[in-house]
């Protein structure tokens, strides 16, 4: 399998040692000696409908008579075309996903295809985004205990945009290993479309929704073990994410009750998750607190990897190889997603 395993710290690569790298290539959760290894992912699956009509729901373009001509076939297909994927991140036990539209679907895919073999279990909000798509995470069961799951509404304020509606942010809190306590936040921030001057108040303000939760969780529990995931529509240096949000670029002075983005140094390189007209972007982050990157952590953030294979990929003859999606407009493509997954490993000791 041709998982690419980076370690952004040399220290930790000393103290985990050769056997945390044969550890990436194993099923998970893996166990080396005295270590424990958890992966957590994040999928953006790029419109996973079901195929009815649901008046409730903007879901007019996934049906069969509508011009996608989305149909049961197509369904399953996609269905089990994601689950190739998740297997080959080797089911994670942690799994943030956007672009769902229903608990329906998430029970499809944990239900009819491979996933049904690992346990997951489902936290689903219904949210009131205009397009119809949710936020979910799905865990598997033996690996992560959960404590409390919610919704975080995003409430515009005039000032920023009226009548406007996004997806809510999905929080959830549980154990770990059995006891570990970790805070997940599965995100899918407003769209650049009409312009990333025009549309960045949006993104900020949403930032500033989850800042705010952040800052709650460390004023109870200021060691507490964050992760936050997702598609944010902007890339690791924007102010949304750096300014914010305050998730650092670099590991150097970083404070207590702080948060470092794992994706920065891709970011940097000008490695993306989504290409749009030829140009890659880091759209898909994964950020934690400062307690899951220091020394003397129960449980650390190791080998942010951005997840792609060859049969993942569409050779675009203007673009090169891009990720191959769904759809282009009504044009069915028949592909995975047009974004790249993403994940770390937790590694317990």
């Amino acid at each position: 399998m041709k998982l690419f395993c980076h370690l952004l710290y040399p220290t930790l690569l000393m103290l985990l040692g050769f056997a945390f790298f044969q550890s990436c290539l194993s099923s998970q959760p893996t166990q080396s000696n005295d270590l424990k290894i958890y992966r957590a992912a994040y999928y953006n699956v790029e419109n996973l409908f079901d195929t009815l009509d649901h008046p409730s729901k903007n879901d007019d373009r996934f049906t069969p008579e509508s011009d996608k001509k989305w149909n049961t076939e197509r369904y399953f297909d996609k269905l089990n075309k994601l689950s190739k994927v998740i297997a080959a991140m080797e089911y994670p036990s942690i799994l943030g996903l956007s672009e769902v539209e229903n608990n329906a679907v998430l029970k499809d895919l944990i239900n009819e295809t491979s996933l049904k073999n690992h346990s997951y279990q489902i936290v689903h909000f219904e949210s009131p985004d205009e397009r119809g798509i949710d936020n979910a995470l799905l865990f598997q069961k033996d690996h992560f205990k959960l404590i409390h799951a919610e919704n975080i509404r995003i409430n515009f304020p005039k000032e920023v945009v009226e009548n406007d509606f996004t997806r809510d942010i999905v929080y959830v809190n549980g154990k770990l290993a059995g006891n570990e306590i970790l805070h997940i936040f599965v995100n899918h921030w407003p769209s650049r479309r009409g312009g990333v001057p025009e549309s960045e108040p949006k993104r900020t303000y949403v930032a500033s929704v989850l800042k705010a939760k952040v800052d709650e969780i460390f004023a109870k529990s200021p060691n507490a073990n964050i992760l936050i995931i997702g598609d944010l529509n902007d890339e690791t240096d924007n102010t949304s994410v750096s300014k914010t949000l305050g998730a650092k670029l670099s590991l150097d002075n970083l404070e207590d009750q702080s948060l470092y983005n794992l994706m920065s140094g891709f970011d940097q390189k000008g490695i993306g998750t989504y290409q749009y007209r030829g140009n890659w972007n880091l759209m898909d982050n994964i950020i934690v607190s400062t307690t899951l990157i220091n020394s003397g952590s129960k449980i650390k953030a190791t080998n942010p990897t951005i997840f792609q294979q060859d049969w993942m990929m569409y050779d675009d003859s203007k673009h090169g190889k891009v990720p191959s999606k769904s759809y282009g407009g009504p044009n069915y493509y028949g592909g995975y997603s047009d974004h790249l997954p993403v994940y770390i490993d937790l590694v317990i000791q």
